[in-house]
């Protein structure tokens, strides 16, 4: 067609035949509701150590250390199944899958009530963690029942769950402080032990209400495909990228859901209440701006996004990082007796450090969609798998960093290295992401490798001098 035989803007051409969207299949509706209130229920268990660790380390005489591994063992068990999960659920359905985590998570919960050693709750949080998986199945689940045109909704309403982070640290320590020291139901202690009893029944009603409630002829896209078709993305460099940012912007947030309880307490000298609403104030924003993030990277480009995102982590850290005190100088004693002088003195005050967080908690709540914008992009065909890879290793970053934090803590005396550790991470980030961008960008145009200028604007200057 040429030019002038072009339709008139606004109009549409009479051979054109109009885009109609299919609509969603029954039950989608029913999977998604069930599918996200299950995830948000599996993911505030699989994180309920961030809160109670503080009583068990009380009870049980923990370290720091000791303690930070107890929610490091969860992490860990809700990580190393991710890619496992994401594929039963294409091959079996994820109504199976989700009822299997339901009720497993359940039993173990009811279990940690009843531990009487640290290395009986080493055990049961370790298994608590199967919870964790929920979020590859969930995506597998209803990305085979939602139409293409409502995937990205339906992906961020299930993915905006992690606020699950965020019920514990509401209920646990009212919960925690009106309970302690009785007995429940004949057999149940109160206190911190109640908190998993209560988290057991719940996950037991989802798990009924959803057996009830979801069709029973379930969607299953990958039945019949060959598992090392699955898994052959793992062989591209990308796929590690793309998983080393989600470790910044998924892992560290997970550690820092379970780290920030006890910062505020230790280094802020507030109740436990108040710091679990304070670490709320983190989670919040780190959850529910998911679908927000997506729009953006949609809007703007997912590149793009994550390069604001590393920004805003790096200035939020940079700044938390910083210790409190001074810089000592050598001066003449003529000016001072003492031969020294203390200048630039720095602190942060509650109000301050609780604003960079949130900003930080805003940062990886965008962030953690643009880099799951990226994967359809990449690998159109098997999001599933790169997917559940992505998701499996950025959530081990949550395993590892809890200890690291402690480490880094014990080594420097300054509990602000558990920030410092994040700058460098996401510094590592940032600095791949740019070298990427920029090699991508010389094998694309390589005659403008030397131009450090638009070469439309060198020939101007030159031709007018």
């Amino acid at each position: 067609m040429t030019p002038a035989a072009r339709p008139p803007s606004g109009t549409t051409s009479p051979d054109a035949v109009p885009t109609v969207r299919p609509p969603s299949p029954p039950g989608a509706g029913r999977v998604l509701a069930l599918s996200s209130v299950a995830f948000t229920l599996l993911f505030a268990a699989w994180l309920m150590f961030g809160v109670l660790g503080l009583p068990v380390r009380d009870e049980f005489g923990l370290s720091d250390i000791q303690l930070s591994w107890l929610s490091a063992v969860a992490i860990l068990n809700g990580a190393l199944w991710r890619l496992p999960a994401g594929i039963l659920a294409d091959r079996f359905g994820g109504r199976s899958v989700f009822l299997v985590l339901l009720v497993s998570t359940a039993v173990f919960s009811w279990l940690v009530a009843q531990a009487d050693s640290y290395a009986v709750l080493l055990v049961l949080a370790f298994c608590v963690g199967f919870a964790g998986n929920a979020f590859t199945a969930g995506i597998a689940w209803n990305s085979a029942w939602q139409p293409q045109h409502r995937k990205g909704f339906a992906l961020g309403v299930f993915g905006a769950g992690n606020v699950g982070a965020s019920v514990t640290k509401f209920i646990a320590p009212a919960l925690i402080a009106a309970t302690a020291g009785g007995t429940w139901f004949g057999v149940v202690q109160g206190g911190w032990r109640l908190v998993p009893v209560l988290y057991a029944a719940l996950l037991l009603v989802t798990a009924v209400l959803l057996w009830v409630l979801t069709p029973r002829q379930d969607r299953r896209p990958g039945a019949g495909r060959p598992l090392g078709e699955q898994l052959q993305p793992l062989r591209r460099l990308r796929v590690w990228r793309f998983s080393l940012y989600y470790v910044a912007v998924f892992g560290a947030y997970v550690a820092l859901s379970v780290w920030l309880p006890k910062y505020y307490v230790d280094n802020f000298g507030v109740s436990l209440g108040t710091a679990a609403l304070l670490t709320a104030t983190f989670i919040f924003p780190a959850s529910l701006l998911r679908p927000v993030g997506g729009w953006f990277s949609d809007r703007f480009g997912a590149r793009r996004v994550m390069y604001w995102t590393f920004g805003l982590m790096l200035g939020s850290t940079g700044l938390l990082m910083m210790p409190d005190g001074h810089v000592v100088v050598q001066v003449q004693e003529s000016f001072d007796p003492s031969g020294v002088n203390e200048v630039l003195p720095y602190s942060m005050g509650l109000v301050p450090f609780v604003s960079l967080v949130f900003l930080l908690g805003c940062a990886m709540g965008i962030g953690k969609a643009a880099v799951y914008k990226h994967i359809p992009e990449y690998f159109p065909g098997q999001v599933g798998s790169v997917g559940g890879l992505v998701g499996m290793l950025g959530a081990l970053g949550g395993f590892f960093l809890p200890p690291l934090f402690a480490y880094a803590t014990g080594w420097t005396g300054l509990p602000t290295a558990t920030f410092f550790v994040l700058f460098v991470l996401t510094g590592a980030c940032a600095l791949w992401m740019h070298w990427t961008v920029v090699h991508m960008l010389q094998e694309q145009s390589p005659e403008l490798s030397d131009h450090f200028e638009h070469p439309r604007t060198a020939e101007l200057e030159a031709t007018s001098r």
